[in-house]
């Protein structure tokens, strides 16, 4: 095996551990994409050039951008049940 395999594999099984023990949402998202952009080289190196257009748009554009959303809508969500407690608190 190639050394720049050997650094891109290493890369996404250290990338894909901190993904799953990130506590902010944001960080998270970030290693992922570059998780995806890291296997879209490694699937150049295997000379899979199909899949590797694929998951550079699949893996980093798409779903880069569905969690981006999805995570706006989180903290608006958060932000709402935070007033709700605050004015369930202070009464009417």
């Amino acid at each position: 095996m190639p050394i720049e395999e050997a650094i891109l594999l290493s890369f996404l099984v250290i990338s894909a551990v901190a993904v799953c023990v990130m506590r902010r949402f944001l960080a998270a998202m970030i290693i992922f994409a570059s998780f995806s952009v890291v296997t879209s080289l490694v699937w150049i190196f295997l000379a899979a050039p199909d899949l590797a257009i694929t998951e550079a748009a699949v893996g980093t554009g798409i779903a880069g951008i569905l969690f981006f959303v999805v995570l706006k809508r989180i903290r608006i969500v958060e932000e709402e049940h935070r007033r709700e407690r605050e004015s369930k608190k202070n009464g009417p």
